[in-house]
């Protein structure tokens, strides 16, 4: 049977109060179709606040679909849309969890030709957040270059988040800075090689030299199990410094299903456990045939 048909094994095990072990003795998993007669999955227990990245449903719908499957399934936020969709998404009783900090990953301050464009991206979305109710703005290393000191490289990134922050205090917004893979060269947004921040453990010391409570790391579980693994050790280890969170299924960026090697439901109870309160934003790129069915399977088995 095509894996992108399947359930996940875990979550068919443990769902049973919710239906969907019918017909499932014996360790059978259920297909869509079958899984469809039981009602389409949605979101129950909330724990989890969970978010979508939009850009990855691009090639599938457009943003007032996808923003009106969200809240059908119970998705709390939405994120990785252009503001002019804001109002709209909001207008659903959605809300926005995370803005942009419109400097992407390329252009960012570990290179200090880019030092301004950072800054006043930053502004930007600051002031953006601001206005829409959101807490947190990206932000990202940027991407290594010819003939680059590493440290001053670094001290580059501090510096530019540093002339930026106390704008970002005053306004109550909190800066997160995401670690990306730089080993998966099969795609432009499954990997980034050249990025300068693709240790989490090294972005993590950016922010303690940062030293402010408005600058936080954006944890892509998927990110660092590529580069670094040991997902729930770092965690524990580095959770009063998270901000925000991203999942997709590794290898491949696609759903969190059983063709992939993360076992996503005690990552989200030690996420609860560290006491965290912020979103968990869906960022797979979908591979089934019904997109909208992986999205109800992705936010189902997190609804822990």
């Amino acid at each position: 049977m095509d894996p992108k048909n399947l359930f996940n094994r875990r979550d068919l095990l443990k769902r049973g109060a919710n239906g969907l072990l019918a017909g499932a003795a014996g360790g059978t998993l259920l297909s869509q179709s079958t899984q469809a007669a039981y009602g389409e999955p949605k979101i129950t227990n909330g724990r989890i606040r969970q978010s979508i990245m939009g850009w990855c449903f691009k090639d599938h719908m457009d943003v007032p679909t996808l923003a009106k499957h969200c809240k059908d399934i119970g998705l709390v936020a939405m994120e990785g849309i252009g503001a002019e969709h804001y109002p709209m998404v909001q207008g659903l009783g959605l809300e926005i969890s995370l803005v942009s900090g419109n400097h992407g990953f390329n252009k960012g301050p570990c290179n200090p030709k880019y030092r301004q464009v950072v800054i006043d991206g930053l502004i930007k979305g600051i002031d953006l957040a601001k206005e829409v109710g959101c807490q947190n703005v990206i932000t990202f290393t940027g991407m290594r270059y010819d003939g680059m000191d590493d440290e001053k490289s670094a001290q580059h990134c501090i510096d530019t988040w540093k002339e930026v922050l106390p704008h970002a205090e005053k306004q109550g917004i909190t800066l997160v800075l995401e670690h990306l893979n730089s080993r998966d060269s099969s795609h432009p947004m499954k990997g980034h090689p050249g990025y300068f921040g693709d240790d989490v453990d090294f972005c993590i010391d950016l922010i303690k030299q940062v030293g402010s409570e408005h600058f936080k790391l954006l944890f892509d579980i998927y990110h660092v199990s590529v580069m670094n693994g040991d997902v729930i050790r770092r965690i524990r280890q580095y959770n009063q410094y998270i901000g925000h969170y991203h999942t997709a299924g590794n290898p491949g960026r696609g759903e969190l299903d059983d063709t992939q090697e993360i076992n996503y439901p005690p990552i989200l109870e030690e996420i609860l456990k560290t006491g965290y309160t912020g979103y968990v934003a869906q960022e797979f790129i979908p591979t089934w045939d019904d997109p909208i069915a992986a999205l109800r399977h992705a936010a189902k088995l997190c609804d822990i």
